[in-house]
C-alpha cells in the first residue's frame, strides 16, 4: 500500500477533531460492549489490586534515606516521600511525604505523572523533578528544594525546563547538564537531545556552554557526572543507533574515547572498566564471545594497555541478566534456561573471587533493585517472584545471611497450581522455551499466550495479581513465551532477528501456539495471545499471518504500520532494529511482515477476534498505527474491538483507576470470545 493511497492517514492527526470524533466513537462502542456486571466485578477487583497498602513499597537507599513513590486509592496520582532504615524495617512505616502530586495538580490544573527525581547527595536538599503531562515521554523538570518543600522558582535560580524529551543530571549545586529542545536543529531525527551542555545556575539556558554535538542521524547525546569520592569524573555518550555508541571522558572541554565496540555496554566504577560485549570481539589473538562480561583498568586501557579479565562467558543454556556494584564487590545475575542464579564476585590483585549465593527459588525471578556503594558499603536490595510467589524484598550484604525485609500478600488462591517449563521447536530446529501456569489437574483450556520478542528484553517469571485473580482462579492458563527477540539466552538470541531476520521472532511465537495445542493444554478455539509495544507488532503479525492458531488476540500500544513507523515520533530510532523502509532492499523484506499492509477482506481468511488499545498521549509509538490498523480491519469485514485511552502515555494509563479499567476491558474480552470454544 503505497502512501497516497492509504485512506486512513488523517488518523494520524493525533489530536485533529476529526481523529479524535472516530476514537470517541470506536471507545463508546467497545465500552458498551464489554460492560455490565461482570466487567464491573473485574474492574473492581483490579482496583483494589493496584490500591492496595499491602503491596511492597520499593525504596531507593541513598545514604540515611530510602525514597518512594506510592500510589493508592487515595493518592491516585502519588506521593513523593522518603524514610529511615530503621523506619522501613518496621511493618508500618512512618514517612516524610516531600511531594503530593494530586495537590499539585489541583493547584496547577494539569494531569501530572510522576517521572522520577534525581537528589543531589551527599546533602539530600535539592532535587531535579521529572513530570509528564497524562504520562508521555516528554516532561517537564524542576528543581525541587527538600527542605522547604518547595519548587525553586527560575527567578530565584532554579533550574527549570520545559516540555520536551530531556536528558538532565546534577554536576555540583551549582551545575547540571542538560540536553533538551534549545530550538531549531537541537533535536535528532529521533526526537532526542542532539547537543548536550553544562548549564550553571543563574544563567540563561541559552547561554549554557556546549560540551558536545551530535548528528541529526544519531539517536540521542546525554552527559553525566560520576562524583565517586576519588574518582570524580564526566562522561559523554553519543548514541549512534538503538545500539550502538560511542563513550567519551569528558575533562574540561576534551574528549577522550574509551575505545571499547560501539555495540558494547560499557561502564566504569572506581578505576574498573566493564565491557559486556554484544558480538565477538578480537583483542590481539584472542576473541571474546557475544555476552561476555570483560573487566579492565580504565585508565591503562584508554592508554593502550588492554589487558582484559573474563568475569563471565555464556555457554548455550547460560547468560548474563544484570550486574550491579556494592563498595567491594560486583553482583552477577545469571539466567539459566531462563532460571536465575546470584554470583559475588571480589576483585583482588590477580584474579577473581567468584561465589554463589544460595537461597534462591529456582522457578522465581530474582533482580537487584538497589546497591550504595557510595554511602552503604556491600549491603545490596533483592526482589524476589514467581508466577506464584508474590514479591519478596530481601535485603544482605556480600558474606551476610538473606533477610526477608518485607513480603508481598497473595492476590489469589495458587493452591492446587502449578509452573512448568516446556521447549518448542521453531521452524529452524531451534528450541524456544516457554512457561506455563495452571492448574496441575487440568485439561484443555482457555489459555492466554504472552509474547514480546525484541530489544533483548528477558521475560523472566514474576507475579501478577491481577493476572491470577482475574485468569488463572478462574479456569485459566497463563503461558509466557521465550522467544527470540528478547535476552534469555545472552545477546545472540536478539541479534539473530534484527532486520531481515525478524520472521524469526514470528516463527518462534507461532511454534510455542502449535506446541501448546500438540501438548493438549489447550485448543486453537481456545488460545488468545496478548502483546504490547514490539509485542503490539507481534499479534498484528499474528492476526494477519497465524490467524488459524488463535481463537482471540489483545493487541497494546502497537507499531502496525512498518512502513510510516521510522517517520512518527521516536520511530526513527528503531529502524537498527527492523530496518529501515526507505530502502527498497529492507522494505522488501520488512513488507513480508507489516501487519498493516497485510491484511486481507474477511472473505479470503478468516481473523479471530481482536482487541486494540492504545494511547492518544503516547509519544513513543504513535496512536496513528492502532487507529488505521482497527479501521482497515473494520473496512474488511473483520471483527475488531478498540479502545484508546485519551491519557496514559505509552503504559496506557497514567493512574491506577486508568490501569484497572484497561486490564478489565482485556480480560472480559478474552472471557467472552474464549468462552464461546
Amino acid at each position: 500500500m503505497a502512501i497516497s493511497d492509504d485512506p486512513y492517514l488523517w488518523l494520524e492527526d493525533v489530536t485533529g477533531d476529526a481523529a479524535l470524533a472516530w476514537v470517541r466513537e470506536k471507545n463508546e462502542v467497545t465500552v458498551e460492549a464489554l460492560s455490565g456486571p461482570a466487567f464491573d466485578a473485574t474492574e473492581a477487583s483490579i482496583r483494589e489490586i493496584l490500591d492496595t497498602d499491602a503491596r511492597i513499597p520499593y525504596a531507593r537507599r541513598r545514604g540515611q534515606f530510602l525514597y518512594n513513590f506510592w500510589r493508592d486509592g487515595e493518592h491516585v496520582r502519588g506521593l513523593w516521600r522518603r524514610t529511615t532504615m530503621d523506619e522501613y524495617r518496621t511493618d508500618n512505616p512512618v514517612w516524610d511525604v516531600l511531594l503530593d502530586l494530586d495537590a499539585l495538580a489541583e493547584s496547577e490544573g494539569e494531569n501530572w505523572v510522576w517521572g522520577g527525581a534525581q537528589v543531589l547527595r551527599p546533602d539530600q536538599r535539592l532535587a531535579l523533578v521529572t513530570l509528564s503531562r497524562g504520562g508521555a515521554d516528554a516532561t517537564v523538570v524542576r528543581e525541587f528544594d527538600l527542605d522547604s518543600r518547595t519548587f525553586r522558582a527560575p527567578e530565584d535560580g532554579g533550574f527549570a525546563l520545559p516540555e520536551a524529551k530531556t536528558d538532565v543530571g546534577w554536576i555540583d549545586a551549582e551545575t547540571v547538564f542538560v540536553g533538551t529542545d534549545f530550538g531549531d536543529g537541537s533535536l535528532t531525527e529521533s526526537g532526542y537531545p542532539r547537543i548536550t551542555k553544562r548549564w550553571r545556575r543563574g544563567t540563561p539556558l541559552v547561554e549554557a556552554e556546549t560540551v558536545f554535538e551530535g548528528e541529526a542521524q544519531d539517536i540521542s547525546i546525554s552527559a553525566w557526572h560520576d562524583r565517586t569520592p576519588g574518582f570524580e569524573r564526566d562522561f559523554v555518550q553519543r548514541a549512534t543507533d538503538f545500539y550502538n555508541s560511542e563513550t567519551y571522558l569528558l575533562d574540561g572541554s576534551a574528549l577522550t574515547l574509551i575505545p571499547t565496540p560501539t555495540d558494547a555496554s560499557t561502564s566504569v566504577h572506581e578505576n574498573w572498566l566493564l565491557v559486556r560485549t554484544m558480538t565477538p570481539w578480537t583483542v590481539g589473538e584472542q576473541t571474546y564471545p557475544a555476552g561476555a562480561l570483560l573487566a579492565a583498568d580504565v585508565d591503562e586501557f584508554i592508554s593502550g594497555t588492554i589487558a582484559l579479565t573474563v568475569l563471565f562467558a555464556p555457554d548455550a543454556h547460560t547468560s548474563l541478566h544484570q550486574y550491579a556494584w556494592t563498595e567491594n564487590h560486583l553482583l552477577l545475575v545469571t539466567l539459566q534456561d531462563v532460571r536465575t542464579q546470584l554470583h559475588v564476585l571480589t576483585p583482588r590483585a590477580k584474579q577473581w573471587d567468584t561465589t554463589t549465593v544460595d537461597g534462591l527459588s529456582d522457578l522465581a525471578s530474582t533482580e537487584i533493585i538497589g546497591t550504595d556503594a557510595e554511602e552503604n558499603g556491600d549491603e545490596f536490595f533483592l526482589s524476589s517472584s514467581g508466577y506464584l510467589t508474590p514479591a519478596t524484598l530481601l535485603v544482605g550484604t556480600v558474606g551476610g545471611e538473606l533477610e526477608v525485609l518485607k513480603q508481598a500478600p497473595a492476590f489469589f488462591d495458587a493452591d492446587g497450581m502449578a509452573v512448568e517449563q516446556f521447549f518448542a521447536r521453531s521452524d529452524d530446529g531451534t528450541d524456544i522455551p516457554y512457561f506455563v501456569v495452571r492448574r496441575a489437574d487440568s485439561g484443555p483450556g482457555p489459555t492466554l499466550l504472552y509474547g514480546y520478542g525484541g530489544f533483548e528484553i528477558s521475560m523472566t517469571p514474576g507475579y501478577g495479581g491481577a493476572t491470577g485473580r482475574e485468569w488463572l482462579e478462574r479456569g485459566g492458563t497463563y503461558v509466557v513465551a521465550n522467544i527470540r527477540g528478547g535476552g534469555e539466552y545472552g545477546p545472540s538470541w536478539h541479534t539473530q532477528v534484527l532486520r531481515a531476520g525478524r520472521h524469526l521472532v514470528h516463527e518462534d511465537f507461532a511454534a510455542v501456539a502449535r506446541d501448546l495445542v500438540t501438548r493438549g493444554i489447550t485448543t486453537t478455539e481456545q488460545l488468545a495471545a496478548q502483546g504490547g509495544s514490539n509485542g503490539g507488532l507481534l499479534m498484528g503479525i499474528m492476526v494477519t499471518k497465524y490467524p488459524e492458531l488463535f481463537g482471540a488476540l489483545v493487541c497494546q500500544v502497537p507499531l502496525l504500520d512498518m512502513k510510516r513507523y521510522h517517520l512518527l515520533l521516536a520511530g526513527a530510532s528503531w529502524v537498527a532494529e527492523y530496518g529501515n523502509p526507505d530502502d527498497p532492499d529492507e522494505w522488501e523484506f520488512i513488507s513480508q511482515y507489516s501487519p498493516y499492509q497485510n491484511v486481507v477482506a474477511a472473505s479470503e481468511r478468516r481473523y479471530p477476534p481482536i482487541l486494540i488499545a492504545t494511547s492518544t498521549r503516547d509519544d513513543r509509538v504513535h496512536p496513528g498505527h492502532a487507529r488505521k490498523m482497527a479501521a482497515r480491519l473494520a473496512e474488511l469485514g473483520h471483527d475488531v474491538s478498540y479502545y484508546e485511552n485519551i491519557e496514559g502515555g505509552h503504559g496506557g494509563a497514567s493512574d491506577n483507576a486508568q490501569l484497572a479499567f484497561k486490564t478489565a476491558l482485556t480480560y472480559e474480552f478474552l472471557w467472552r470470545h474464549l468462552a464461546r470454544s
